[in-house]
């Protein structure tokens, strides 16, 4: 896997194509206006945002967030290739990216709770539950788990 900056083209792939199937469509950049025009706009992206490529193709994206020692990480998988039992080398090689790329103490990542393919993939990659906050995104109130990776545990 090959991880650069984030292209406008590929960002507008991302926001305007990626859709999800049942439940999983809460993660439709759609859904969310805020995260839409995020990744939308070549300035709000700054250099936080990350295409992840497989084979020359857009096979997922990530943002980072640095606050201190800590670092919070927001990533996605193409619709296509989720629930395939990718996630665990997608995450691993974002994981391996961010520790080539940044000084930190711990990578936090929040997750909406009934995402449990999710959960069971980052606590593969190493990341612990340490708490649950409701956010409100995407028109609602949603629960969502905090998980995180201290440095040197994965």
């Amino acid at each position: 896997m090959i991880i650069k900056t984030m292209k406008q083209s590929e960002a507008e792939i991302i926001a305007n194509n990626w859709k999800y199937e049942g439940v999983y469509s809460f993660y439709d950049m759609t859904e969310d206006i805020e995260d839409y025009e995020e990744i939308i706009s070549e300035e709000q992206r700054g250099d936080r945002y990350f295409s992840v490529l497989n084979n020359d193709e857009l096979y997922g994206f990530f943002c980072v967030e640095q606050e201190e020692d800590n670092i919070e990480i927001g990533l996605g998988m193409k619709p296509q290739y989720t629930g395939k039992g990718n996630g665990v080398t997608f995450v691993n090689n974002i994981l391996k990216f961010v520790s080539s790329k940044y000084r930190y103490e711990t990578i936090i990542l929040d997750v909406v709770s009934f995402n449990k393919r999710a959960i069971k993939v980052y606590e593969r990659a190493g990341f612990t539950k340490t708490k649950k906050i409701m956010v409100n995104t995407n028109g609602g109130s949603y629960e969502f788990t905090v998980m995180e990776l201290k440095k040197g545990t994965n």
